[in-house]
Parts: structure tokens; sequence; C-alpha cells
């Protein structure tokens, strides 16, 4: 008579069970992750990037030119690749990036013939990061913002057309910098009517004499010699607003400022892009 034995397995301790759980965990975690682009050839993948990023898919298009950069290195390819990242990134509203990838393409490729669109769209990213969105709701300009990027827009275009002048970018180029030096010598006007405002008028009177000083030929001048002289009459300093009504009546001779005081800030004075 046989007698048969169950042998009893013993219970996982609770320990145990965790660890194994996380060597099942780790095992599917290695598995490798299929790269659908593969098999693609670089001309595939150049296509993909420019539908997503045609789309307006700009998240999806940057990783695949940069597949790209890697895949056709060396070649025309990988160099359009950078140039249509750093397009996508700005697109995407990566400032930062886009600028890193516009410095690491120039510094790699100085003698591409593309280092004038390269110029032009690294003075696009920060003209576009300071006109702001949505600043036409709230009549808010490039003046009352920060004016750090202003000035790198600025170095980006004069670059462009001093070294490209006949550049396709350059004309546009041209228009973007006057707009840029209207709206710093604005920014000094926008301080400098602040503080007349708050009674601090040797302030304002510095501010103005900045802009006078700094800028030629713009629009805004006639603002900063109002402010002086109001300035100057506010602090009974009756020689001095004598002589800048003089200069604003020679300069200025149609001006509606001595007339009429201030003009209302309500309407924006800029150009749209």
């Amino acid at each position: 008579m046989f007698s048969t034995k169950l042998s009893v397995v013993p219970a996982t301790p609770p320990l145990a069970a965790a660890l194994l759980a996380c060597v099942f965990v780790l095992s599917a975690c290695s598995t490798p992750v299929k790269d659908p682009t593969a098999a693609w050839s670089p001309n595939k993948i150049y296509a993909e990037a420019r539908d997503e990023a045609s789309s307006g898919a700009y998240d999806k298009a940057i990783p695949l030119f940069e597949k790209l950069e890697g895949r056709a290195a060396g070649t025309p390819l990988a160099q359009q690749a950078q140039l249509e990242k750093a397009y996508a990134q700005y697109k995407g509203g990566e400032q930062a990036q886009a600028q890193a990838t516009l410095d690491r393409f120039m510094k790699l490729h100085p003698a591409s013939p593309a280092i004038d669109y390269a110029l032009y769209l690294k003075g696009l990213v920060t003209f576009n990061e300071n006109l702001g969105l949505f600043s036409f709701l709230y009549k808010q300009d490039l003046s009352e913002r920060d004016q750090k990027a202003a000035k790198e827009s600025f170095e980006a275009f004069k670059e462009l057309v001093n070294r490209y002048p006949d550049s396709k970018y350059a004309a546009d180029a041209r228009l973007r910098m006057t707009y840029i030096v209207n709206s710093l010598a604005q920014y000094e006007v926008h301080v400098a009517r602040y503080y007349y405002s708050r009674g601090a008028y040797i302030s304002a009177i510095n501010r103005a004499q900045t802009a006078l000083t700094d800028y030629r030929d713009v629009p805004v001048l006639e603002d900063a010699l109002f402010i002086l002289y109001k300035s100057y009459d506010a602090l009974g300093m009756a020689q001095l607003r004598d002589d800048t009504k003089r200069v604003m009546e020679k300069s200025y001779p149609q001006s509606e400022y001595l007339t009429k005081g201030f003009r209302s800030v309500e309407t924006p004075w800029y150009r749209f892009w």
C-alpha cells in the first residue's frame, strides 16, 4: 500500500513577495521601446517632421528633426533639420531652446548660406517674446515690457543687415529695428511720465533727457520734450522751461501738446506684425 505525501510549499514572506514584484516590474521596464522611425530613411523622417510642423504639432515635429540631425549628420539635410527644429521651437513657445539651437547652428556652420535666415529667426524669437501674444487685449506695447530681450532682438537684426544687406530678410529686419528703437525710446518716456505723475520731477527730467540724448528721429521725442517742459515748470525753473518751449515750437511747430496737454495713452501707438 502506497502512501502519498503531499509536499507543502511554504508561504512567501511579505518582503520576498515585494522583491519578486519589483523584479517583474523592472523586467517589464527594461524591455526596449521600439523606435517607429528605425527603418525610415532620412528623407522620410524629414517629410514626416515637416508634416507635423505644418499641422502645428510642433511637439511631435521637434523630436523628429532631432532624429534627423543624427541620421543625416554631416549633410545639408542635417543643417536644414537644425534650422527647422529652431523654427518649430520658436513657434511652439520654446524661445530659450530655439535660441540655443540657432546659436549652435551658427557656431557649427559659420559659412552656411543660411546664416542670414538664422540671424533673422534669432531676432524674431525675442521680438515676439517681448510683444506678447495677448498684448493687444491690454493695450500693452513692447516699450512697457522687458527691455533686455528687445535689445537682443535688435542686435540680431542689426548683424543680419550689416553682414547681409541684400538678404531677402534684410528689409523686414530694418523695419523691426526701427520699431524696436521707437519702443526703447518710448520706454524711457513711459518712465519719465510715471515720475512726472508722481511729482518726482528731477527723475522725470533725467529720463526724458535720456530719451532725447540716446535717440534720434523717433516720434516719442516730442513727448519727452513736453515732459521736460512741464517738469521745469513744476520746479519753477523758468529759464529752462522757456528754453525747452522754444525748442518744442521750432522742432514741432504743429504740436498740440502746448495747447491740449498730454495725449491719452488709451490708444496703442505701435504697429502689429
